[in-house]
């Protein structure tokens, strides 16, 4: 098991790859629709896309929480 000091980039790491992962192929398919090499078109885009998604999630999602507990009411108060 991975050691919970790094669970800030475990995190950022795996909400990184799979939001990437889905919206390069939403994206790549809206754009292209099923054309021939599809595939390897939307894996480019995933990489591209998982390359800017990870420093940005690891840097925003702090910044999200904050937001999220501000908004949300605590029960008893």
């Amino acid at each position: 098991m991975i050691n919970k000091k790094y669970a800030r980039i475990v995190f950022a790491f795996f909400m990184a790859l799979i939001m990437s992962f889905i919206m390069s192929f939403v994206i790549t398919f809206i754009n292209l629709d099923l054309v021939e090499g599809f595939v390897s078109k939307w894996m480019e885009a995933f990489v591209k896309a998982f390359i800017c998604a990870f420093p940005i999630v690891f840097v925003v999602a702090p910044l999200v929480h904050k937001i999220t507990n501000k908004l949300i009411k605590i029960e008893g108060y």
